[in-house]
């Protein structure tokens, strides 16, 4: 998810290849992310809310990923 941390990340890499914020958004992701974009707190609100219904009822200890792929590397 972008985070302040994650923005400073990708203006320093810019700044030092040379290139726009969004080109170095785009490298970042492409790395070791397959859907190539960052996740949103609207997504992971999505996940928190169907966690709490009734149709997850049956979801315990299990870990759900919600990054894209990205730990699926």
């Amino acid at each position: 998810m972008k985070t302040p941390l994650v923005d400073q990340q990708l203006e320093d890499r810019a700044k030092k290849d040379g290139i726009t914020v969004e080109a170095a958004a785009t490298a970042f992701l492409a790395e070791k992310q397959p859907m190539s974009q960052f996740s949103t707190p609207e997504a992971i609100g999505g996940l928190a809310v169907f966690l709490c219904s009734d149709a997850a009822k049956t979801i315990t200890g299990a870990p759900v990923s919600i990054d894209g792929g990205w730990v699926a590397q």
